[in-house]
Formats: structure tokens, C-alpha cells, sequence
């Protein structure tokens, strides 16, 4: 089957989607003053949070790892909820 992607794909373009499904519900909640912005940040830093001390609880270490990281750039980086 020529036309199907590959399952690396597949995992890696639906690790993109949700990512942009739960940024636009980030901000549809913010631009309608349901949770405002320190919430959202909260939220991003508890699952920070949950990945590193998930990070020696399983053989995913680097996965965690990373996973930590990028959250924590969108945090500094003003992704998402922290609009310049």
C-alpha cells in the first residue's frame, strides 16, 4: 500500500495534531475568559512536572526527558497562551 504513511509517521503527525487541538482549546478558553493565562501556564508546568519525575520510572527515560524539555520551551518561549 503506496499511499499509506508509515506507522513512524503516523505516530509522529498525531503527536502534531494534538499538540494543535489542546493549543487552540488553550486559547479558545483564554479568549473567552474561562481560565486565564496563569492557569494555562500552571497546567503546562504540572505536566513539565509529571514528565520529569516520570523519567526514571520507566525505560521511556529520554522520552520523558524530551518530552519535559519541549513544555518547558513553550513555558520561556511564549507559545500558545503567552502571546506577544
Amino acid at each position: 500500500m503506496k499511499d499509506e504513511p508509515k506507522v513512524l509517521d503516523q505516530e509522529r503527525y498525531s503527536g502534531i495534531a494534538a499538540l494543535s487541538i489542546c493549543e487552540a482549546l488553550m486559547l479558545a478558553l483564554n479568549d473567552h475568559n474561562i481560565l486565564p493565562e496563569k492557569e494555562f501556564v500552571g497546567i503546562l508546568q504540572d505536566a513539565a512536572n509529571a514528565h520529569d519525575n516520570a523519567a526514571g520510572l520507566d525505560n521511556a527515560k529520554e522520552m520523558h526527558e524530551q518530552v519535559a524539555l519541549m513544555i518547558k520551551g513553550i513555558i520561556a518561549g511564549g507559545n500558545a497562551v503567552r502571546r506577544p
